[in-house]
């Protein structure tokens, strides 16, 4: 007969709230569980059972090891009690000279069930797991957090939703990394055990998200829990789905929403609106004390709500109010403090928004600007326009890693902002305008030509041509606009122009 583990009977959630009072080491698992309303009525010889009483033990210490000694003679490896708690030390120092595992239990009759379905009654546990399952699906959940907390709590272990980067919602516990690095994403069903837990695990058969997983976990965990824990969590799995699309129908509104309102603050610009600040402020986005923006955008095209996702839960992860804003082809965020902070503080916060950035990378081609500490709703809006601005400078800038911080720029910081302005723009764009009806190649080439100093193989390289097709492309683009690049002046009112309007 399959042994009956005691870690698993602990994890069991209807064990009738079993606890350990006295563990023998190597004493780990029994034969079953034989229940009886009193000591008399158990088995004159036991076989390394859990003897398990119905009725609460003597209160007079003597009668209490007397009853001890008497159930490890008969040949129990434990005792459960309901009022163990009551056993004096004495009882219990006995109890672990003896071998005696001693539970405390408030059901005994529910332990010998959860007992009966681990060794023999695997459908009965699966069933069980399962009940449970729709009992927690029949309440409303308000959202998807509330579900995996309804399901945590019917079935009395951890309930997570997971992809490969890492836990994207939890309840009832923290999923070990161990355990959800252990996970086979490639399989429907799986079940895993390590030495920091287990987890039995679905795929989540979402139409808007792919690669999500379903698991639910524990410590102590048994085989046979295991693979009920699996049927189950296939069984939660199409609630878990449809709650994923309900929930992102309302994101998506209330994103587009955000969106809108950002857009209108930005909009205004030093025209203060109060109906937008005061909306501003119900959303929760903090107008006094100070701001740090960061600008993150896509190189190329990418889906701006899929980053607006990975940002937002890096940033929950943060010590420091924080919001982010989907905003043309990315996402506009900010760093909000009642004070301002130190220097060495300041610097922090930007480390964790350059590794925000870098981890991001792994699956968004991005790149992001920070702008400078500023304070009020006028310094948010400085701030998020110096975001802005470093990433223009961050879409070029592979040897910083597609990452600037506009604070740490110098002279290039004053040529961009000079570039940037009202009367400069319609201008460069004059200049560039004889380019224009030949198609992007002759702009863009000659835009990374500038960027290259003047270098065709470096411009070859970066842009994954021929040289032969940089020099004819350069040489054609002088021929339109009139100029010599030679010339020092020329070059530098092009690199500018060509900067303007990139």
């Amino acid at each position: 007969m399959t042994p009956l583990e005691l870690r698993a009977l602990l994890a069991h959630p209807a064990n009738g709230r079993a606890r350990v009072l006295v563990e023998v080491a190597g004493v780990d698992a029994f034969a079953g569980v034989i229940v009886a309303a009193r000591e008399a009525t158990l088995p004159a010889r036991g076989d390394r059972e859990l003897a398990a009483l119905t009725e609460p033990p003597p209160s007079a210490p003597w009668q209490q090891d007397a009853l001890v000694r008497r159930v490890r003679d008969r040949g129990f490896r434990g005792l459960a009690l309901p009022g163990a708690d009551a056993l004096g030390a004495g009882s219990r120092g006995l109890a672990a000279r003896l071998g005696l595992t001693l539970l405390a239990v408030d059901d005994p009759m529910a332990l010998a069930r959860a007992g009966w379905e681990l060794v023999q009654g695997r459908d009965a546990l699966t069933l069980g797991y399962v009940r449970r399952v729709a009992q927690s699906i029949e309440y409303s959940a308000a959202h998807l957090a509330d579900l995996l907390r309804h399901l945590s709590a019917s079935v009395g272990h951890g309930v997570a939703l997971i992809d490969a980067e890492g836990v994207l919602l939890q309840a009832g516990g923290d999923l070990p990394e161990a355990v959800r690095a252990a996970i086979d994403f490639g399989l429907w069903q799986d079940a895993v055990s390590v030495a920091e837990g287990a987890a039995a695990s679905v795929r989540v058969d979402s139409p808007s998200r792919a690669g999500l997983r379903l698991a639910v976990f524990g410590t102590g965990l048994s085989a046979a829990q295991l693979s009920a824990l699996a049927v189950a969590a296939e069984v939660a799995m199409p609630a878990v789905a449809a709650r994923i699309l309900i929930d992102e129908v309302a994101d998506v509104s209330d994103v587009a929403v955000a969106s809108g309102l950002l857009r209108e603050f930005l909009e205004a610009r030093d025209a203060r609106d109060p109906d937008v600040e005061q909306r501003m402020s119900e959303r929760g986005w903090r107008m006094g004390g100070y701001h740090l923006a960061f600008r993150i955008a896509g190189r190329r095209r990418l889906e701006t709500l899929e980053l607006l996702r990975f940002v937002r839960r890096s940033l929950a992860a943060l010590p420091v109010d924080s919001q982010a804003v989907t905003s043309g082809r990315g996402v506009t965020g900010w760093l909000s403090f009642a004070e301002p902070p130190t220097p060495a503080r300041l610097d922090e916060h930007v480390a964790a928004v350059r590794a925000l950035h870098d981890h991001a990378r792994r699956s968004f081609d991005v790149a992001t600007g920070v702008g400078s500490l500023d304070s009020g709703a006028s310094g948010l809006l400085r701030s998020i326009d110096g975001a802005v601005d470093g990433v223009r400078i961050a879409t070029g800038r592979a040897a910083t890693g597609w990452f600037v911080r506009l604070d740490a720029l110098g002279v290039e910081q004053v040529l961009l902002s000079w570039a940037g302005s009202d009367t400069f723009v319609p201008a460069a764009e004059s200049l560039l305008a004889p380019l224009a009806s030949h198609g992007p190649e002759l702009l863009e080439t000659l835009t990374a030509y500038l960027d290259h100093e003047s270098g065709v193989s470096a411009t070859a390289t970066a842009l994954g041509l021929h040289r032969n097709t940089v020099a004819m492309r350069i040489a054609r683009a002088q021929e339109l606009l009139g100029v010599d690049l030679t010339d020092t002046d020329a070059r530098l009112a092009l690199h500018l122009a060509c900067r303007a309007l990139r």
